[in-house]
This record gives C-alpha cells, sequence and structure tokens, in this order.
C-alpha cells in the first residue's frame, strides 16, 4: 500500500519564501496581511512571510503565488523580479511536488540596505 503527501498552501508559500530569498538583489520580504505584521512586531519571521500562497480550484494540483519583496537599491528590478518567479516555480515543483500556474511578484520596495 501506498501512501500520500500532502503539501498545505502555508508549507508552499514557505518554501516559495525560501526560494525567493536566495535570490540576489533580494533584501527581505514585507508583510502582506496583519497577521504578517504582528509576527514581525513580535519578533517571530516565518518562511512564509510575504507569499500567499492560493489554490486553483478549476484545476486541482495547481496553484497561484503572490510574493512580496523589498529589493536592493541598483539592482535591475526586472531581472530580480524573473528570477524570482523562475525560483519559485523551480521550487515548488521539485521540493513540494506541485505546480504554480502564476507567480506575480510585487516589489514593495527598494532598500539601501
Amino acid at each position: 500500500m501506498k501512501g500520500s503527501v500532502t503539501v498545505t498552501e502555508q508549507a508552499l508559500a514557505a518554501v516559495v519564501g525560501l526560494a525567493a530569498h536566495e535570490v540576489p538583489g533580494v533584501v527581505g520580504m514585507s508583510p502582506v496581511g496583519i497577521r504578517d505584521g504582528l509576527s514581525r512586531i513580535l519578533g517571530r519571521n516565518e518562511a512564509s512571510e510575504g507569499v500567499v500562497v492560493k489554490a486553483d480550484p478549476a484545476r486541482p494540483g495547481t496553484y497561484q503565488a503572490d510574493v512580496y519583496v523589498v529589493v536592493a537599491f541598483g539592482v535591475n528590478i526586472p531581472a530580480v523580479v524573473e528570477l524570482i518567479a523562475e525560483r519559485a516555480r523551480w521550487a515548488a515543483k521539485h521540493l513540494a511536488g506541485l505546480e504554480l500556474e502564476r507567480v506575480f511578484v510585487h516589489v514593495v520596495g527598494v532598500s539601501r540596505g
């Protein structure tokens, strides 16, 4: 008898967030909502911070990710955004076994640090 593996949307968000952190030029993730904002205020940093993953109800097994990042001043923003999307798709497929149909990268800030 074979078992099954279930990857939650929260776990997939963590995989995507960690992949985004690896991209050169990404300074950090931006809190998405009040929960992420409160976690940051309380000093808890989660790998899924700045990532929202939603399942596509019409196509089981496919997902969409919104990634909110802060990039370093002076980087080529379109190149960084493209690399984030590529790494997010790769990580979702090879580490979680799930397809990201769409990856929307939102650059919400630029930092000198």
